[in-house]
């Protein structure tokens, strides 16, 4: 292995090192907290929507995170590509959370990664999808140039190498964080590199802190859409490969974690769920005339337990049971409530699409969850 790949030697000292602390101090509460699972699953499917908006964001994509909603909802419009890229990143976060969690990161999932962000792509699209470059690039706005493309599979194969091999805890962040910085440092597609490095670290994410945790909704693009000049100066800042480079870059890396992890755990709180997230939407939506008072109590009830059958809303939608079928089918009309995962007659909240998930987007803004980037949609 290149000295590229070797973890730097930290000052104990170091507001580096006490971040990471605190992430190993946060990361024992990571899957402890009562929110139902359907809850915090749709939040996570919410989550990594408006993070796929940030990614593409990052790559020159204006799409708005409302209107990326309501396009989609709408079956798409005159702007087809840029919501095709916004798309195909949330999907192939779903595909990366259905592989194993101790999945080995291989040559061909990274290309399948690939493949799957640029799919159908005409402005952010690559002429090779799911293929390493056979030509040589220049990354614009950048002193850094890229490897030769006669290298590109050699170099990827150390990456891998260094992302699989196991690292004891306190090591294991900066392992992600040089990953991250050595995949957009090669270069290897000829477009689409910023998109995959980031889905490509949400997968390293997966193999380690929520290895043994189940869902979360942490995706690291929440870290790099605060101040994408910030993230691209500190992707810099280790392009020379010292250990003062790469220093630097994690610092800004962890800090951003250690940020986020903070927030999953307030997710993981049902009572918080409640009473700061999905609650005021709710409320919201009663307030301004766009849900029935019996409407709003079912889905309140819904809220509080995570998943109901039918009869469950008896209480709040009294009459026969096929009255509660059309009053539960008209709330499913509108996307309110959705199929859980335990079957065809149990429901969850919809929240990850519907009438509630701009207005949860906007609840997400206020407690200061989602980026900067974001700030003016």
């Amino acid at each position: 292995m290149t000295d590229k790949y070797v973890i730097p030697r930290l000052d104990f000292e170091s507001q580096l090192v006490a971040t990471l602390f605190e992430i190993e101090r946060f990361r024992s509460d990571i899957g402890t907290g009562d929110t139902p699972r359907d809850t915090y699953l749709e939040l996570h499917h919410l989550f990594d929507f408006v993070m796929s908006v940030v990614s593409a964001r990052i790559e020159g994509n204006h799409t708005t995170v409302y209107d990326a909603l309501d396009q989609i909802e709408a079956g798409g419009s005159t702007s087809a590509d840029q919501i095709s890229e916004i798309q195909n990143i949330a999907t192939t976060a779903r595909f990366i959370d259905g592989l194993p969690p101790d999945a080995p990161l291989t040559h061909t999932l990274v290309r399948e990664i690939h493949r799957r962000t640029v799919d159908g792509l005409v402005r952010e699209g690559d002429p090779t999808p799911g293929s390493y470059r056979e030509v040589d690039v220049a990354i614009t706005d950048s002193a850094h140039t890229p490897p030769s493309w006669v290298t590109v599979h050699a170099e990827m194969s150390e990456l891998l190498e260094f992302a699989n091999a196991e690292r004891p805890l306190h090591e294991q962040m900066l392992q992600i964080a040089i990953a991250h910085h050595r995949f957009v440092w090669i270069h290897p597609f000829r477009n689409g590199n910023g998109r995959v490095s980031r889905l490509f670290t949400y997968a390293m994410l997966r193999k380690t802190i929520f290895a043994t945790r189940g869902y979360s909704a942490l995706n690291p693009t929440a870290v790099f859409g605060n101040d994408r000049d910030a993230y691209i100066s500190a992707l810099e800042r280790a392009d020379d490969l010292t250990a003062e480079g790469t220093i630097s870059w994690a610092e800004f890396f962890v800090t951003g974690i250690r940020d986020d992890v903070a927030r999953l755990i307030d997710l993981q709180h049902h009572d918080f769920v409640i009473d700061r997230v999905v609650g005021p939407a709710l409320d919201g939506l009663l307030h301004d005339g766009l849900i029935s008072r019996e409407a709003h109590a079912a889905l309140r009830a819904t809220l509080e337990r995570g998943v109901v059958k039918a009869g469950d809303l008896e209480h709040v939608a009294p009459g026969t049971a096929a009255q509660r079928s059309r009053f539960i089918r008209a709330l499913r009309e509108r996307n309110l409530l959705q199929q859980a995962e335990e079957g065809p007659r149990f429901y969850r909240l919809s929240l990850s699409r519907g009438p509630l998930a701009p207005r949860l987007i906007r609840r997400l803004d206020a407690l200061g969850y989602l980026p900067r980037m974001l700030s003016d949609d």
